[in-house]
Order: C-alpha cells, then sequence, then structure tokens
C-alpha cells in the first residue's frame, strides 16, 4: 500500500512539472531537461548536419587563395530542406512547449540560423536581434552578435557590421569559443573588404582560439598563401608546414608540400636540383594521377622564379595538356602564359588568344572570369585592327596583280598549309614502345618513327595530301565501297544509314583544313567598290590602333608610326585634326618634332578645336574646366540670340583658348558657326557646316549642323541626300538651346566620383590644420545643434587630417543624400559658431561613404566640391 502512495505522489509531481506555466523549481528543472536532451538538441545537430554537408560539397580550389568561409551552396540546403524544416519544427516546440526554461533564447538562435542557412535574411536578422535585446546568457548574445556580423557583412552593410564590431570591441568575458568565432568572421569582414593586412591579423588571432585541428590546418594554409602572395616566403614556408599538421585532407596536405617548395630558401644549385627532384617524383607518384596538371604548373611557377622564361613557357604547355580534376587550373595556365606574353614579351596578340582560352574553362560570370574580360576588352580591339589591317593590306596587294601571278600565290599558300598539317602530325605523332614484346607482333617495327603506314602518322598526312591532289576532295573509301554506292545510287537517290556509316568521318579528316584555289581566287576584290570599302576599313584601323597604343597601351613609338601611315597613305580623311593632335602629344613624349604639328594644325585645320588645344597646351582641363566653359557657353548662346553677334563670338573665341577641350568644345563650335551665318557670306558659311559635321563626334550635335545646311544646298543635292525638312533650323537651334540649359543638373560624366542617393552619407567641414586647432569648441556647438534640431538621429561628430593642407570634422551617419541634404539646408540657414569661420561654413559638402572613400584616395577636395556642386545643389 505504501509503495502505491509513493508512486501516486511520484506521478502528481511528474504531471505538475509538465506544465509550461507554472515557474516553480521542479517545473524548471524538467523543462530545462527535455528542452535541451529532446528538441534542442536534435534540431541543432540537424543544423550541424547540414552544415557539415555543405563543407563536404565544396570543392576548395587551392591554386587560388581559400576563402575564410566556404561559401553556402544553395543546392545543398535545397536538397537539405526537409531536414532544415524539421529542425525548426523542433526548436519551434522548445520555444512553445517549454517557455519557462533557460533554452528559449538558444532554440531561437537555431531558429535564426536556419534562416540564415535558407537564405531568409530578413528573419534572421530579426531572429537574432531579438536574441540579443532578450537573452540574460551573455555567450549566446555573443554568439548572436557573431552571426548578425556575418549576415551583415553578406549583405555588405558595413556601416553596421561597424557598429557591432565597435560594441563587440568592448565586450569582456567572451569565450573562447566565441572569441574564435568572432575572429575569424573580423577575417570574413577584410576579406570582403580587399583588406590583406587585416585578414593576415584576425587569421592570425583567430589561431589562439581554434579547437579543431581540420580547422587550424585550414587557417595556417590561408595565411602561408596571403604570406605567400605578399612576398614573405619564409613565412609562409612556416605555414605550409604547419598546415600539414592536423591529419588535413589528402589536396591539402598535397598542394601545402607543393607550395612550401615554391617558398623554401634555396642557396645552391643542389638544393635546386633537390626542388626539381621533388617536383618529379610528385609527377611519378600513382596517387596524384588527378594532379599532375598541378605539379607541371607549379614547377613552371618555381622555374619562373629562377628567371628561366622559355622553360617556364613549355612546361605551362606541358600542364595544359596534362589530364587534371580542377577544369578551372586550365584556365589560370592559360592566364599564366598571357601574363608571360604580356610582361615578357609585351605580344598583346597572343595574350588576347591565350586569355580567350582560359574564359572557356573559368564559369561564366565569376570573379576571375569578369577579371579577364575587362583585362581583354582592350586587346580585342587591338587584334581586330592589326589583323584587319594585315588581311585588308594582303588583299589590295593581290589586287594589283595579274590572274597568273594571284594563281602563283593562292599555290604557294596551299602548298605551305600543307607541310604545316605534316608538321602537326609529326608533332603529334608519340613515341610507341620499343620493347621486347615488338618482336611478337605480326609488324615488328611499330616504335618512334614506324614504317607501317597506319602506325606513321606523317605518312598518313601524306598519303591523305597525295590522294586531294590527285582526286580532289572525295570522302576516303574503298572501291567496293563505291561500287555499292552507285548500284544503290540506281535504286535510290539517297544513303541508308546503315551505309553511311561505311564512310570514314570528314570531320577530322586533314583535306578539310586545305582551303580549294577557286575559293582564295575569289576572296580577291576586283571592283573599285570592293577596293574603295577596304581602304574604308584601313583608313578607321590605322587611326584606332594609334590611339589604342596610346592611351590604351602607352606604346607610344607604335601609335606614332599608324597615325603617320594614317595621314601618309589616307590624305584626305577626316580624322586627320585628330590624327595630328595624337602625333603632337606622341612627338612630345618622344622628344621628337612635335611643332610640326602645330603649323599643320594651323594650316589645315586653323578652326578645330585641336588647334585650339596645341596653341594653348597650359589650358585648364576637367571638370573645373567643363563647369566654366559651361557659363560661358550659356553667355555666349544668350549674347547671340538677343542679336549681339560680336559679343557671342569674342566670348566664343575666349573660351575656345582658355578650356579647348572640353566636351562643351563641339557645342562652341557649332554655334561659332551659328554666328557666322549671321555675319558672314552664304559660301562660307555652308564650308564650315560641311567641315563640322565631317569632324564632330557628338552625333546630335552633327545632326543639327545637317539641318542648318539643308536650305544651303540646291534641289539636286537635297534630292541626292534624301535629305529631311530643311524648315527644321529654327526649331533645331532651339533644341540646343533647351539641351544646353539643363544639361548642368546632371552629375559630372567624366568625375571619378558616383551619385547613389540610397548610400550612407556623411557631411564634411573642410579647413586648414591652423584653422582646425582653433575650432575645436565646434564640436561642442554641434552636439547643441544636433539636439536641438535631430534629437533622434544618434548623429556623431569626428575630426582628421586628411593631408597637411586639409584637416576635416565629420558629421554621421545619414541613411541617404536625402537626409544629408535635409541636414545640410538647415546646418547652412540656422547653425551658429564663433569656432569657424563663414568660408568654412559655406564649403561644407555632403557625401557617399562610397565617394568619402575615393576623396580620402585622391585628397582632391576641390574636384569633390565641382562634383557636388552639380550633383547635390
Amino acid at each position: 500500500m505504501r509503495f502505491f502512495k509513493s508512486l501516486l505522489l511520484i506521478s502528481v509531481i511528474f504531471m505538475g512539472s509538465c506544465s509550461s506555466e507554472r515557474n516553480t523549481f521542479t517545473n524548471r528543472a524538467f523543462h530545462n531537461l527535455t528542452s535541451r536532451y529532446n528538441a534542442y538538441y536534435l534540431s541543432n545537430t540537424k543544423i550541424q548536419e547540414v552544415e557539415k554537408e555543405v563543407i563536404a560539397n565544396y570543392n576548395e580550389d587551392y591554386t587560388q587563395i581559400l576563402p575564410v568561409f566556404v561559401p553556402i551552396d544553395s543546392a545543398t540546403i535545397q536538397s537539405n530542406k526537409e531536414k532544415l524544416e524539421s529542425a525548426r519544427e523542433l526548436a519551434s516546440k522548445a520555444v512553445e512547449w517549454h517557455r519557462i526554461s533557460k533554452w528559449v533564447d538558444d532554440s531561437y538562435f537555431l531558429i535564426g540560423k536556419i534562416d540564415y542557412l535558407q537564405g531568409q535574411f530578413d528573419d534572421a536578422q530579426n531572429t537574432f536581434r531579438y536574441v540579443n535585446v532578450n537573452s540574460k546568457d551573455k555567450d549566446l548574445r555573443h554568439q548572436t552578435l557573431i552571426s548578425l556580423l556575418r549576415l551583415y557583412v553578406d549583405l555588405e552593410e558595413f556601416e553596421n557590421a561597424n557598429f557591432t564590431i565597435d560594441y563587440l570591441s568592448k565586450e569582456t568575458e567572451i569565450n573562447d569559443e566565441n572569441r574564435f568565432e568572432l575572429y575569424r568572421t573580423l577575417a570574413y569582414y577584410y576579406e570582403r573588404r580587399s583588406d590583406k593586412n587585416g585578414v593576415i591579423g584576425a587569421l592570425d588571432k583567430a589561431l589562439e582560439y581554434a579547437k579543431n585541428p581540420k580547422e587550424k590546418s585550414r587557417i595556417n594554409f590561408i595565411l602561408a598563401q596571403r604570406y605567400q602572395r605578399e612576398g614573405l616566403d619564409a613565412l609562409a614556408y612556416d605555414f605550409y608546414q604547419k598546415a600539414q599538421e592536423g591529419n588535413p585532407p589528402y589536396n591539402r596536405s598535397f598542394y601545402s608540400q607543393l607550395y612550401a617548395q615554391q617558398v623554401a630558401e634555396l642557396n645552391a644549385s643542389k638544393d635546386l636540383r633537390k626542388v626539381r627532384n621533388y617536383y618529379e617524383s610528385l609527377y611519378e607518384d600513382p596517387k596524384n594521377r588527378d594532379l599532375k596538371d598541378v605539379v607541371i604548373y607549379e614547377r613552371a611557377l618555381f622555374e619562373e622564379k629562377q628567371g628561366d622564361i622559355p622553360l617556364t613557357i613549355d612546361l605551362l604547355h606541358q600542364a595544359a595538356k596534362e589530364p587534371g580534376s580542377n577544369e578551372r587550373l586550365k584556365g589560370y595556365i592559360y592566364e599564366k602564359l598571357a601574363d608571360i606574353h604580356l610582361s615578357e614579351f609585351k605580344d598583346y596578340r597572343a595574350t588576347k588568344y591565350y586569355l580567350d582560352s582560359a574564359l572557356t574553362f573559368i564559369r561564366e560570370g565569376s570573379p576571375a572570369a569578369i577579371q579577364i574580360e575587362d583585362r581583354k576588352t582592350t586587346l580585342d580591339q587591338f587584334v581586330f585592327h592589326v589583323e584587319r589591317i594585315q588581311s585588308n593590306d594582303s588583299l589590295i596587294f593581290l589586287s594589283q596583280l595579274s590572274e597568273e601571278e594571284q594563281r602563283v600565290v593562292a599555290e604557294g599558300y596551299i602548298k605551305a598549309e600543307e607541310e604545316r598539317l605534316i608538321a602537326e602530325a609529326k608533332a603529334q605523332e608519340k613515341p610507341k614502345s620499343t620493347g621486347i614484346f615488338d618482336n611478337l607482333l605480326a609488324f615488328a617495327d611499330r616504335g618512334s618513327g614506324s614504317t607501317f603506314y597506319f602506325d606513321n602518322a606523317v605518312a598518313m598526312q601524306q598519303g591523305a595530301i597525295d590522294f586531294y591532289r590527285t582526286w580532289g576532295n572525295r570522302p576516303l573509301q574503298d572501291n567496293w565501297r563505291r561500287r555499292a554506292v552507285v548500284f544503290e545510287n540506281s535504286q535510290s537517290e539517297t544513303l541508308t544509314e546503315e551505309d553511311s556509316t561505311t564512310l570514314d568521318s570528314e570531320e577530322n579528316n586533314p583535306l578539310n583544313q586545305l582551303p580549294d584555289i577557286d575559293q582564295l581566287l575569289s576572296q580577291i576584290p576586283s571592283s573599285s567598290e570592293e577596293i574603295g570599302l577596304l581602304n574604308e576599313e584601313l583608313e578607321e584601323s590605322y587611326f584606332e590602333l594609334g590611339k589604342l597604343l596610346y592611351f590604351d597601351l602607352s606604346e607610344i613609338e607604335q601609335s606614332v608610326e599608324n597615325l603617320e601611315t594614317l595621314v601618309r597613305e589616307y590624305p584626305e580623311s577626316s580624322r586627320k585634326p585628330e590624327a595630328y593632335y595624337l602625333l603632337y602629344l606622341g612627338q612630345k613624349e618622344l622628344a621628337g618634332n612635335a611643332q610640326q604639328y602645330v603649323g599643320r594644325l594651323n594650316r589645315e585645320y586653323p578652326e578645330s578645336q585641336y588647334t585650339y588645344f596645341v596653341n594653348n597646351p597650359d589650358a585648364a582641363s576637367g571638370n573645373l574646366a567643363y563647369i566654366e566653359s559651361s557659363k560661358n557657353y550659356e553667355n555666349a548662346y544668350n549674347s547671340y540670340y538677343a542679336g549681339q553677334y560680336q559679343q557671342a563670338r569674342s566670348l566664343i573665341q575666349s573660351t575656345l583658348k582658355e578650356y579647348p577641350l572640353t566636351r562643351n568644345t563641339e557645342k562652341l563650335l557649332l554655334l561659332d558657326i551659328m554666328v557666322t551665318g549671321k555675319t558672314e557670306s552664304r559660301a562660307r558659311y555652308r564650308e564650315r557646316l560641311e567641315n563640322y559635321i565631317e569632324n564632330a563626334k557628338e552625333e546630335q550635335l552633327v545632326e543639327l549642323a545637317r539641318n542648318m545646311l539643308n536650305p544651303l544646298l540646291s534641289a539636286e543635292e537635297l534630292a541626292a541626300l534624301n535629305a529631311v525638312d530643311s524648315t527644321a533650323i529654327d526649331s533645331t537651334e532651339m533644341k540646343i538651346a533647351l539641351a544646353d540649359s539643363t544639361e548642368m543638373v546632371n552629375p559630372l560624366p567624366d568625375s571619378p566620383f558616383v551619385m547613389d542617393e540610397a548610400q550612407t552619407h556623411i557631411m564634411v567641414l573642410s579647413m586648414s590644420p591652423e584653422e582646425a586647432e582653433k575650432a575645436q569648441g565646434v564640436v561642442g556647438d554641434l552636439e547643441r545643434f544636433h539636439a536641438q534640431n535631430f534629437p533622434n538621429s544618434r548623429l556623431r561628430t569626428g575630426n582628421m587630417n586628411m593631408n597637411r593642407e586639409n584637416a576635416i570634422f565629420i558629421i554621421s551617419p545619414f541613411t541617404d543624400a536625402s537626409k544629408a541634404k535635409e541636414y545640410y539646408e538647415l546646418f547652412q540657414s540656422d547653425f551658429e559658431s564663433n569656432a569657424i569661420t563663414e568660408q568654412v561654413k559655406s564649403n561644407a559638402f555632403v557625401i557617399s561613404i562610397e565617394n568619402f572613400q575615393i576623396l580620402n584616395r585622391t585628397k582632391n577636395i576641390e574636384e569633390y566640391r565641382a562634383f557636388f556642386k552639380v550633383a547635390y545643389q
């Protein structure tokens, strides 16, 4: 009886403890136990399984610097959707069923992690913030803030990330596990900000708190890679050695050993032989069958460090042919070949084609592919124009030969192609075993340089060419097959699939690479129209190539050579004024006779904008010149419409001399032509318009000039041009005035600064260091101004020295441009302080965070002020 009473008492106590509302010691103990080791435990286990699968499925590219965090693969997350939803349900139950347990906040944290893994960043952010605010567990709060920091970095919300870092830096008693995650996340932050030193420093600190040997190995490997890229070989070597500890994956161990050889200190030829032997042993090791291309590639990089460029190139070519498991490596090999041909030989053509090959192995849209595409832009244009010049020059030369001479050239070309094909076959012929078993074969001599026809690639290639000479380009097949085809053709016009399988494949037939002589001859131009078109293309390519070589490739001598060819071969070219200008610049850099082009411009094109420039080479340029010339243009235009033609011309001429090359130059020249139409003869007006149309580049202005020219043309000329309504002159002149009057509201296109109203902004007070020393009281005045006008904005004030000439005070943050402009306007109207002058106050400006980073690099405050006036005021 006593037993049953005890059992009943225990049951009552147990049932009472199941309540999630009663906050008693027994109740709390029960819910803490069941929450932690049931719902929370199971949910956390499932999340960890998914995280491990993400890491396992990621294929590390050891040829590039490893990322701090393994990227989360959406495909892996999607395949584990049910598992994550189950984890979410379990964590939710831990919250709902065990409300009084101390694991509620931990369960909320797991829900936030699930949202993060599934890319639901807003939900994750809200959950992490909730846990941070409500949890009384310091370790959990730290863990949550670190997760929130990683989320901010993912979203590139660096302002929020900075606040989080600042807060965590003031926190005490952060446990070792959280410190490890914090320093890793800091490294990730610096990685996204491209701060190399920051990444190294953060990872170095993370190592102090790392417990997992494999994780320590990976961090050591990343540090080794980064030290190697910075040229600190001794440090890199030490970290590569440490990366081999902790039983790392085979590939990481392999690359650690491989890269350690690159950074090892070598003092004698004996050491060099030792390293080369090491590469040989790696290459021969059967375990590295899928890594042969890596071994050869790294050997090539090693030989490059020793200065043996020819051997480096040979090894890179060999690496490109070797089999391998990482296709991206082929892309890096071709990119390296491109780098060598550019830096060592300045072979832009080879560089372009190697980069083309690299792109075929690198995933489209990846950062590496985008970088290569950017590099290729100029090279693509260079190769296009070079090859067009070669092709058109050859065709024009051939067109001047007789038919017999043309045929001789074509036959010589075909003969050269035959020899090339034979040489390629010989190069591809691989030596075969000449061992004892060769004697047992029916055809004993089947080794290298075999005399057996079907084992000799050179003989087969030569035979194919001889067959082509005798029989033409017909399918290679036996006589009985041809007879069978003839017989079947008498029954039917088409071959069945079975018959077609008996024919040799034509795709790999070398004869298909041989051009037909008639086909070659048909490409030679025969009419004056065809030759004229080729000359037009040549004129364009010489000019564009000259510009490209001067501005983009800094090959001044080659640029001058192409441009001189242009003005010599095409004396009537409309591109001559700009060509003269570029030749003037080129000769100045080469310390040549630049004045000859000053004379030619003044004699042949006295009214060209380039003539104005060479006559005043020290004239102002850039955005400030653009602003001043815009003001002068507006005044000249107003004078023109007021009938004050001489005053308008005087303003135009003075502006062109003072600011000869701005985006307003062509508009000023057209306005000057309009003045000519009012003050000079009809013939002179027409002449100037025709010259302008030929030389101007802005399409809208050229169209306006054509409309102005139409009334000056005869009926026959108008009919020939198929011109538009010639009465449009007044309306088009009005359009140019309207366009010019509104142009200044847009940001400056040539400025390095970019208008982005959505970005976080700050306001800057700029002054001299002497003024800054006297302006210390301005901080207190600003705080009072903020308390009175912006009490809820949490504005902060700081100061820094930008350079020796400028010190600045910064007011921040403003969430976007509109908030910053609102503050700026109120500041200009209501702020009062004896600590700064009115000039400092009026020269204040607002600036986005991104533009401030640019300004901090350039230190050119006046350039930004010009942008600010146009973009914000």
